[in-house]
């Protein structure tokens, strides 16, 4: 059975992990050479903040007056290790290789989170924006994958 302070512990972890996603991915978009990629991540990047957006709003219409908005300590370390690796001249792969690593960390969040006790409300928020992370995190891995071959 869910409850309001097991709803917004979870809430609270995936607005971390969406803050995370969007500064992350506008960070890709800013360093990227690939304008296709820069466009992909422009969009992903505006995709978590919609979805940061309902995380926030759920968490106070659930009885979080202030929720936290920053990222984490992991999302600010992976962006940092991936610049160093573009700076050293591995470009468009290494900026793959990290998000899609990013991209590992927020898919494991929202199965978390879906096999949390839930509110309603929040498990069918939680399913629509776990469909779109993971629908993103495969389509990272793909061409991720395909740019290593190439």
């Amino acid at each position: 059975m869910a409850n309001a302070n097991s709803t917004l512990d979870v809430l609270q972890e995936l607005i971390e992990t969406c803050r995370d996603g969007e500064t992350g991915y506008a960070h890709a978009a800013g360093i990227a050479a690939n304008p296709e990629l820069k466009a992909y991540f422009t969009e992903r990047s505006q995709e978590r903040h919609r979805f940061l957006k309902e995380l926030q709003e759920l968490a106070q219409r659930s009885g979080e007056a202030r929720p936290d908005t920053s990222g984490s300590v992991a999302g600010t370390l992976r962006r940092a290790w991936f610049e160093a690796k573009v700076d050293v001249g591995l470009g468009d792969q290494a900026i793959l290789n990290s998000v899609e690593s990013g991209e590992d960390a927020a898919k494991r969040a929202y199965e978390k989170a879906l096999a949390s006790p839930l509110t309603e409300q929040a498990q069918i928020m939680i399913q629509r924006q776990a469909e779109s992370i993971f629908d993103a995190h495969d389509y990272v891995r793909d061409l991720r994958d395909r740019s290593k071959a190439a």
